[in-house]
């Protein structure tokens, strides 16, 4: 019997990422904690939440492949997060400029029937152009991206405020990367084609 699939996440963007594969999931809320534990990693924490999302909703779907997610936006260890309104989007976009910034996703497939969980991290680097206060202001009035970490849509206009891209799946950058997923899933016995 197939294991339903279900996505650990409200984002859009990764509901939308794993439609593209037309496997059937329902989508579930982890109404996780994602403050970052002393001393921890951008790193470390983007894989730890993506396990915890994962786990978060197993109670409900006891027999279910749980796919958790989750990304931050670092340089220099200092973690640039989802701004929430135009001035925290200023000042990420600010501080950003001229940088390469690594979005790290973090990725979890969790068998809750087996307990089994497989967690993967992908970066991807980033390059921000040198941006001056009216690109920026032009660029969040077009396209508020105070959803997004690092406070940019490379998958909209966003992508003119790049110079580079460097990972190993385009898709990681929204959010889910689908090629970990693809080959997490085979392992799991599940068919994409």
């Amino acid at each position: 019997m197939t294991q339903p699939i279900i996505l650990a996440s409200t984002s859009p963007y990764r509901r939308e990422l794993l439609a593209r594969l037309g496997l059937s999931f329902t989508v579930a809320n982890p109404q996780t904690d994602e403050t970052p534990l002393p001393d921890e990693s951008p790193e470390s924490l983007a894989l730890r939440l993506s396990e915890a999302k994962a786990r978060a909703v197993a109670s409900e779907f006891p027999d279910a492949l749980i796919i958790g997610s989750d990304q931050v936006a670092t340089v220099d260890g200092k973690i640039y997060g989802k701004p929430g309104n135009h001035e925290r989007a200023v000042e990420q976009l600010r501080a950003l400029s001229g940088k390469t910034v690594n979005f790290f996703t973090g990725l979890c497939l969790y068998n809750a029937r087996t307990g089994q969980a497989e967690v993967r991290g992908i970066p991807t680097l980033v390059g921000f152009r040198q941006l001056n206060d009216s690109e920026i202001e032009n660029y969040l009035r077009r396209e508020p991206a105070y959803n997004c970490a690092g406070s940019a849509k490379s998958e909209g206009l966003g992508i003119a405020l790049l110079s580079s891209m460097q990972g190993d799946d385009p898709n990681a950058l929204v959010g889910l990367p689908l090629i970990a997923l693809c080959d997490l899933l085979r392992n799991q016995g599940i068919s994409i084609l």
